[in-house]
This record gives structure tokens, C-alpha cells and sequence, in this order.
């Protein structure tokens, strides 16, 4: 790990282990992440994603380890942590008969904002919900429902902020302009968190890291983690692939074999030993062959194989 300032870090732990009912959920994880960065954390169900990001901020006392969280330890002093961090979670968590108005002025007085009427009217115009003030939130749809809720987490003006699967159900507009809030959050010093299986959401992340089954297996910005990797990455196109898809799957030299559309990325971390694989299909010219860079998804997918090894 790259040693950095204290004053551009916001999360630096060493360490942490956490367990539960006798099995380890995370091991021995250490990481540094940048103020104002927007740090994503990508892996499979049960992979110890959450646990992770609750030990980080604070709200999770690890088992083993240590570390500092904005500057405060993770576990002397989490109550001082938790009250400079907003936690979205994947289920909508608001008063669904309260307007959305009301439910923002409440949250501003829940946590002493100044003017909580002004507050609540400020964050209505910055997230675009002119206009619906008085709907209530049972009624909004499911992406002017996030948009609430990010506007609800961010309104007592974190220093951290937790964002666990934020968009799941939510169409790609809907996305698209949450992500840009998010950037333009960063842009100002926040700090986030975030959990997701989208790549394209991973992709707008300042780093990423990959956690399966408790172990931090890649971490670094995307295109650190993809040179990292070691992928060596064939697109394979042309008519009728399924028979091509049987005959290299499970061969000696091919770790991976996906569909992408109308085309084949078939991907090795042996270069020498996938190109004497595939090399007969290669010389019969029914199909044409191109070297190409492994896409994020291509290294997600090697090493969620992979994880489920281990764990198995």
C-alpha cells in the first residue's frame, strides 16, 4: 500500500477480521482511501462487501485490526465517526406518508440543522424535486425515491458516505444522474463508499476493490486493476459461437469463455498456454479472431471463478 498524507486520507485500516457464527466474513483486509474519493467495492452476494464498509466508518467493531476513519480510531472513537457519516441503503428507508419536503425538514432537525425549512428547500432545488414537495414519498418513483434518499443522507453535510447497492431497480437515466450528484459531492470533499455489481458504476469509481468471501483480491483504480490482472483476452466473432463456447470451455489454457452480445471474449492468465488452445480454431477461419484488452467485467468474472474455488 502506498504510503500518502494524513491530511488527503480518510480511511486507513490495517488488518481488520471480523467473524460471525464461527465463520470468517472478512480476513485480514487493510486499506487507504483518498479524501473526496468515491471508492467502490465490487464482489459476489455474501462476499463480506457490507461488513467491510461498516468496519471502515466505524459502525462495525472489527474482531482484529485497526485503523482511522476521518481521522478518528475505528474503534475508540466510533461514535464521533458515525456522526460525520450518511449510510444510503438498497431499501428505501423514509417515512413513505410524509411528503418529501417533510421528510427532509424532519431529517434537518433531527440532526440540528440550522433553518431546517431553508435546508430542506435547498436540497429540493440541487436534486431537481422542484416541483414535488408535497408528493408523498410512497408515491415517487423508484428514482426520484433515491434521489431522496441521497438528499436526505447528504443533507446534515457528512464527511463520509456509505452507499450500499444505491441503484438497484433503477433505470438508466435514473442512474446516470445519481452518479453525476455523486461526482459533483466528491468534487466538493466528500468521501464515498459504495457497493455495487454494476461495471459501468464501477467504472465511474475514483478505485475499486474486489472482495470475495472476505479477501481483498484486487484493488486500485480500473485500469490498474485490469493491467493487474494478467488477462490475456481474445473477441471472437462471426456466425454461430455456441459450438465454439462448449469446445474452449474448460479447456487447458482458457480461464473464461462469455458471450458479449454477437461476439466471444475468450481470456487466459497464461498467454502462451491460451494461444496453443485456441490456436486450431484460430487456423479454420470460420470465425475471425482479435487480440483486445480485457474489459473490467472479463477480470470480474476471472476472479469470481476463481473466489468460488476458494471459498469451496
Amino acid at each position: 500500500m502506498n504510503s500518502v498524507p494524513d491530511s488527503v486520507i480518510a480511511i486507513d485500516v490495517k488488518g481488520l477480521t471480523k467473524s460471525f457464527g464461527g465463520r470468517e466474513v472478512v480476513h485480514d483486509l487493510s486499506m487507504q482511501v483518498r479524501r473526496g474519493a468515491i471508492y467502490g467495492f465490487l464482489g459476489p452476494n455474501g462476499s463480506g462487501k457490507t461488513t467491510t464498509i461498516r468496519m471502515l466508518c466505524g459502525l462495525l467493531t472489527p474482531d482484529s485490526g485497526q485503523g482511522t476513519c476521518l481521522g478518528f480510531d475505528i474503534r475508540a472513537d466510533a461514535d464521533k465517526i458515525k456522526r460525520r457519516v450518511g449510510y444510503m441503503t438498497q431499501r428505501f428507508s423514509l417515512y413513505q406518508d410524509l411528503s418529501v419536503r417533510e421528510n427532509l425538514e424532519f431529517v434537518a432537525r433531527l440532526y440540528g440543522v440550522p433553518d431546517a425549512g431553508g435546508a430542506a428547500r435547498e436540497m429540493i432545488r440541487r436534486l431537481g424535486l422542484s416541483g414535488r414537495e408535497g408528493q408523498l414519498a410512497g408515491e415517487l418513483s423508484g428514482g426520484w425515491k433515491q434521489r431522496l434518499a441521497l438528499g436526505a443522507c447528504t443533507l446534515p453535510n457528512p464527511q463520509l458516505l456509505l452507499l450500499d447497492e444505491p441503484t438497484a431497480g433503477v433505470d438508466p437515466k435514473a442512474r446516470r444522474d445519481f452518479w453525476n450528484e455523486i461526482h459533483a459531492l466528491a468534487a466538493e470533499g466528500l468521501t464515498v463508499l459504495v457497493s455495487t455489481h454494476y461495471m459501468d458504476e464501477a467504472e465511474r469509481c475514483h478505485e475499486i476493490a474486489y472482495i470475495a468471501y472476505g479477501h481483498l483480491l484486487a484493488h486500485g483504480t480500473v485500469d490498474e486493476v485490469i493491467r493487474t490482472s494478467q488477462l490475456t483476452t481474445y473477441t471472437v466473432s462471426g456466425d454461430n459461437l455456441n459450438p465454439l463456447v462448449s469446445e474452449l470451455t474448460d479447456k487447458a489454457g482458457v480461464d473464461m469463455v462469455a458471450p458479449f452480445g454477437t461476439s466471444l471474449h475468450v481470456s487466459g492468465r497464461d498467454k502462451a498456454a491460451l494461444e496453443a488452445a485456441i490456436a486450431p480454431w484460430c487456423d479454420r477461419g470460420e470465425w475471425h479472431w482479435q487480440s483486445s484488452a480485457p474489459s473490467l467485467e472479463d477480470v470480474f468474472i476471472d476472479l469470481m471463478n476463481r473466489s468460488k474455488d476458494n471459498f469451496q
